[in-house]
């Protein structure tokens, strides 16, 4: 069983940037494939981001690409989101997941198996 607990969102203008953190409870973080989402009001879930626990490799939705970066901090149990050049289109409650120890990364939501409460990040023109 992992906790998590985002934090780091808030309100900034377009163009902006943010960066997310996300603190694991645990000692085995460093064996999850961990990963974040994004919900926007009257919208899906919708992926956003994802590393891998084996080699760090690195995903990301085509809409966030070359703008956000997921990185992870073994040492602390902390997942992170840096997003540069915010749009409004970002506007949404962004959550972290973590995948079960020894997970497989994964783009879809059923590949994780806990999520953090989430975090609101809020664009404005």
């Amino acid at each position: 069983q992992v906790q998590l607990v985002e934090s780091g969102g808030g309100l900034v203008q377009a163009g902006g940037s943010l960066r997310l953190s996300c603190a694991a409870s645990g000692r085995t973080f460093s064996r999850y494939a961990m990963g974040w989402f994004r919900q926007a009001p009257g919208k899906e879930r919708d992926f956003v981001a994802a590393i891998s626990w084996i080699d760090g490799s690195t995903y990301y939705a085509d809409s966030v690409k070359g703008r956000f970066t997921i990185s992870r901090d073994n040492a602390k149990n902390t997942l992170y989101l840096q997003m540069n050049s915010l749009k409004p289109e970002d506007t949404a409650v962004y959550y972290c997941a973590a995948s079960r120890p020894g997970g497989v990364v994964t783009t879809t939501r059923p590949g994780y198996d806990y999520w953090g409460q989430g975090t609101q990040v809020t664009v404005s023109s």
